[in-house]
């Protein structure tokens, strides 16, 4: 397949501006890997992160291992894969198996009820995937300890029921090897978020039974047209700098690429959200979901969108690395580190050590209906006062934070659309803790002019999590508490509802938001 552009942004198209100039010269210094294009700031850092540009080529050479893994995987009939993974260890994968058909848990988060879901009755034909470049991630970390101890309990060889993606050398590679457990390493100097053609992406595709080689020769053709007069990545990269303000709002309804939205959001909005600027992708139900306000809007089917990008999946990945790493260029951001996702972790870790007896310590409400308890900006005396209340900042966009299970509370996905028609401003809605790798980074370091409102939950039951003297609860509160802090010694207005009952919180929240 070739790629398609389509739309009315084409006619915005300025090929004599000095963006798009720019971004001509630029080209062939990214496919040479030239890490000075973001500036002497970033070089360092550029200069370890650039491998992406080239793995079209390279990931081939992890074909025969690819082959043999989903060799072992058919031939002792593990066909329930769960993926164990944050950001973009997880999100391509999910792309590709929603693209292809194919059954994959993703369990991205550190809700009690979801992880709890992903665990099946039998283990039998279960294989574990452990993605994370170091090992260090606390989700992933602690989703790993829970599932090894589930495969030993369950009587199983824990090396026929796990398989880890991590950098060489890294703390779980060695650790992974020593357990003897199937250990596939990916490029380190390939960023997370830039590694849906690594082994973090293609090691699940293979499991899945997707022929990867396909993935590849896509993305190999599309590459090698990115620096011509004509490349789609310098075009696109040059619209949305110069025809976007701050939000750009992405829908994959209809298309042949569901989930690529969420896989986009975390690149662009993680990749450009510093510095107090970047772009920050709003994710939307379909062409005619409100979106707040005139925005930009990219589609990848139909004819409503501003930008309308045809292409197979392994040119959109290639294609999207290509257009962020262009669009930063023009932004003057470093796309490759993340300074605020780490705060965010640092903040959540310090506050497990302080909750020495492993228990959640929260402060007392501000606020308290049947079913929620409300922190924050409080203004009003009912619930649907204080929403309306908060609804009416100046501001340029709201993220809705849900840090509920995705797949089980799917109600509450509704309040985006709802403030979004209700205040006519962009809305995100991001479930946690995955957003936290994605859009949390362009909350923090990108333009301070968000308004944010956090939802969680009571559990009615928690995890352990071996070797740690808490449980998943503890844990996810942990991560709500801990960006709530980041979140407010900015000063950005922040409000949290804390559902004591999850399905009846949900509702009256909902109800609340629409009076």
């Amino acid at each position: 397949m070739t790629i398609a552009l389509r739309g009315p942004a084409l006619t915005s198209l300025n090929r004599d501006s000095a963006t798009y100039k720019d971004l001509l010269t630029c080209a062939p210094k990214l496919a040479r890997k030239e890490a000075s294009l973001w500036g002497e700031a970033a070089a360092a850092e550029a200069a370890i992160r650039l491998n992406w540009i080239d793995l079209p080529v390279t990931s081939r050479d992890l074909l025969p291992e690819l082959d043999a893994l989903s060799a072992w995987a058919r031939s002792t009939n593990l066909t329930n894969i769960i993926l164990c993974g944050m950001g973009g260890s997880s999100l391509a994968p999910e792309v590709i198996a929603k693209h292809y058909e194919k059954k994959l848990t993703v369990l991205d988060s550190t809700d009690p009820a979801q992880i709890a879901a992903a665990l099946p009755a039998d283990l039998t034909s279960t294989v574990v995937v452990v993605g994370s470049k170091s090992g260090s991630t606390i989700e992933t970390a602690s989703q790993r300890s829970y599932f090894a101890e589930q495969i030993i309990a369950a009587g199983l060889n824990l090396a026929d029921h796990m398989v880890v993606i991590t950098d060489p050398g890294s703390p779980l590679d060695s650790e992974a090897r020593a357990l003897g457990l199937r250990t596939i390493n990916a490029d380190p100097h390939v960023g997370g978020r830039y590694s849906a053609l690594t082994a973090f992406g293609l090691v699940p595709a293979a499991l899945m039974g997707v022929d990867v080689s396909v993935l590849l020769d896509d993305a190999e053709a599309a590459a090698q047209t990115f620096t011509s007069n004509d490349s789609a990545a310098i075009n696109i990269a040059t619209i949305l700098f110069e025809c976007t303000e701050e939000a750009i709002a992405f829908y994959d309804q209809g298309s042949l690429l569901p989930g690529i939205s969420d896989w986009i959001e975390q690149l662009v909005a993680e990749s450009t959200g510093k510095n107090e600027t970047g772009r920050v992708p709003v994710v939307i139900e379909g062409a005619h979901a409100p979106v707040g306000g005139r925005i930009f809007t990219v589609a990848f089917t139909g004819n409503s969108a501003d930008l309308i990008i045809d292409a197979s999946l392994g040119e959109q990945f290639i294609l999207w690395e290509w257009i962020t790493a262009l669009l930063s260029r023009a932004l003057a951001i470093d796309p490759f580190n993340q300074p605020n996702v780490t705060e965010a972790k640092e903040r959540t870790g310090s506050l497990l050590s302080t909750w020495k007896d492993g228990k959640v310590h929260s402060p007392a409400p501000e606020f308290e209906s049947e079913n929620i308890s409300v922190y924050g900006d409080i203004k009003g005396t009912n619930l649907s006062e204080i929403i309306s209340n908060f609804l009416i900042q100046d501001n340029y966009y709201f993220a809705a934070m849900a840090y509920l299970a995705r797949g089980l509370d799917d109600e509450i996905l509704s309040i985006r659309t709802l403030i979004a028609e209700r205040t006519n401003k962009p809305t995100t809605f991001g479930w946690g803790p995955r957003f936290l790798h994605s859009t949390g980074q362009f909350h923090k370091g990108g333009q301070q002019n968000g308004a944010f409102i956090q939802i969680s939950g009571e559990s009615d039951f928690d995890i352990a999590i071996p070797g740690r003297n808490y449980g998943f609860h503890t844990l996810l509160m942990a991560q709500v508490l801990g960006d709530g802090q980041a979140l407010s010694t900015r000063k950005y207005p922040l409000i949290r509802f804390h559902l004591k009952n999850r399905r009846a919180g949900i509702h009256e929240l909902l109800e609340a938001v629409r009076s």
